[in-house]
């Protein structure tokens, strides 16, 4: 089984709008295979809480006008270190940096497909430990 049009679609609407308000390490997994829940991950993360909270809305935004599409669930708001959206075709985890490397779900999902994104969005690969340099922080020693 592989992930829907519907779903590949979403994905990319997602990912072109996390990436236009400059979210960090985008990329999208197709489960398919290994969940019959949801057909597709995308994961995205940004430097602090208020980018994230930004990345999330306009995610909601665009589905909403571009593909009529709307959360069935939104979770996470609270703090805003870990936002999931679930469209139930797709779910969308925007996360802290510092939960993104904590957490690593990209090693949960690393045996599943990755589907392939716009050009903007698979530029921020590499994004957060760049900014994590600039700001002096340092991703890759979190994850002790």
């Amino acid at each position: 089984m592989t992930a829907t049009d519907r779903s590949i679609e979403l994905v990319n609407a997602a990912a072109q709008a996390a990436a236009d308000r400059l979210a960090h390490d985008i990329i999208a997994y197709d489960v398919s295979d290994v969940l019959s829940i949801t057909d597709a991950f995308l994961l995205a993360s940004a430097p602090n809480d208020r980018q994230v909270k930004s990345i999330v809305d306009e995610i909601e935004e665009r589905l909403n006008k571009q593909l009529g599409a709307k959360p069935v669930r939104r979770e996470g708001d609270r703090d805003a270190r870990w936002i999931l959206l679930d469209y139930v075709d797709i779910v969308v985890h925007v996360q802290h940096s510092e939960e993104r490397v904590f957490y690593a779900l990209e090693r949960l999902w690393k045996d599943c497909p990755e589907l392939t994104l716009p050009e903007d969005a698979r530029k921020t690969r590499g994004k957060a430990q760049e900014h994590a340099q600039l700001t002096g922080g340092d991703t890759e020693g979190e994850q002790r």
